[in-house]
């Protein structure tokens, strides 16, 4: 397409959609990943966070052709997806021990840019297909979403200071996406597209199922030391 045209503008404004709708989920994962940081880096691990997750789903998205062809692609995304949703709201309840995963700055970057390439698998091949091939459509589209992203990730951070249980939305809010990567995964066609029941029972087995084990690690944890 032609730089500027009709054509590349509306495939433009399409990606920058796209990127806000799935905004949500990059504000939430980079806020939990950096609640725990020093007040200092919180900002840093914030900024540096989405620089670094916009550069991994950049080169996703320029090899989508590849990631196509990888079968079994979505489930692996869906299940490392859990496993964050799990740690982070777990970490939550870990604030008083010093835990090289979430209270280092490089501990939160590396959360905040896995996280985010596993989240990002759909939002790539949606980006991918609105840009019908033009590179420079998916750099633009992406790097015009950065603000925003940051933006987002420091209200939902002032949000989780304040009402703590919040963690446990955005924990669920993961899980939720997690179970939709799954559920999405052609391999798996046969298991949920004839039935509603199976898709169902997915998604809430996931999301109960993160927030119940994250209550109940977090609680056999603390009980110890409340017996102390």
């Amino acid at each position: 397409m032609e730089l500027f045209s009709p054509g590349w503008l509306s495939a433009l404004l399409a990606i920058v959609l796209i990127d806000l709708v799935l905004a949500g989920d990059n504000a939430i994962v980079i806020a939990l990943a950096a609640r725990n940081l020093p007040t200092h880096l919180r900002k840093r691990a914030i900024v540096w966070g989405t620089v670094g997750a916009v550069a991994v789903r950049t080169l996703m998205t320029i090899g989508v052709v590849w990631l196509l062809k990888l079968p079994g692609l979505m489930l692996a995304g869906g299940l490392g997806l859990v496993w964050i949703a799990y740690k982070l709201l777990v970490d939550q309840h870990n604030d008083r021990v010093a835990h090289p995963h979430v209270s280092t700055f490089w501990g939160a970057m590396k959360t905040i840019v896995v996280a985010d390439a596993l989240m990002g698998v759909d939002n790539v091949l949606g980006i991918a297909g609105a840009a019908h091939g033009s590179i420079d459509l998916v750099v633009i589209g992406l790097l015009i979403s950065v603000p925003i992203v940051v933006w987002g990730s420091t209200i939902v951070l002032r949000a989780v200071e304040r009402l703590p249980i919040l963690t446990y939305a955005g924990a669920g809010v993961l899980a939720y996406t997690a179970a939709h990567m799954i559920i999405s995964e052609p391999l798996l066609d046969a298991v949920f597209d004839p039935s509603f029941a199976s898709r169902l029972v997915t998604y809430s087995v996931l999301v109960a199922g993160v927030l119940g084990a994250g209550w109940w690690t977090a609680h056999r944890g603390s009980a110890p030391s409340s017996a102390a």
